[in-house]
């Protein structure tokens, strides 16, 4: 996630990170400079992060399917989090791994949609 983020956007178990496929980066950050003012940190030629006032998120580089953008959750304790969406009956499809930035996990909801849930440590 962003480095630029400021913890006042770190509010616990809600959406703090918008994770969204594009198939030209640099036409992506171009369009979102312009039309919102978003600043954007590249992060290898294959991911760039962009930071708004209230929300973080980034690109990756891939084909953009319909319902593709990944919704990624703060949480001030991650394995708290990741158990209590196993009881909730969610699927973990991804367990907790580090990233520049933190450390999160992904999981399944009960109609199959797929979330990130992360955390600075």
């Amino acid at each position: 996630m962003s480095n630029s983020s400021s913890d006042s956007k770190l509010v616990h178990e809600q959406i703090q990170y918008l994770e969204f496929i594009s198939s030209d980066l640099e036409r992506a950050k171009k369009f979102y400079s312009a039309s919102f003012d978003w600043n954007f940190t590249d992060y290898g030629p294959e991911y760039t992060a962009f930071d708004g006032k209230y929300v973080d998120g980034g690109f990756t580089v891939g084909t953009p399917v319909n319902g593709s953008i990944l919704v990624v959750l703060y949480s001030n304790d991650l394995l708290s989090t990741r158990d209590k969406v196993v009881r909730a009956g969610g699927t973990i499809v991804k367990d907790i791994f580090s990233f520049p930035g933190g450390k999160r996990f992904q999981f399944k909801d009960l109609d199959g949609y797929e979330l990130a849930v992360w955390a600075t440590e």
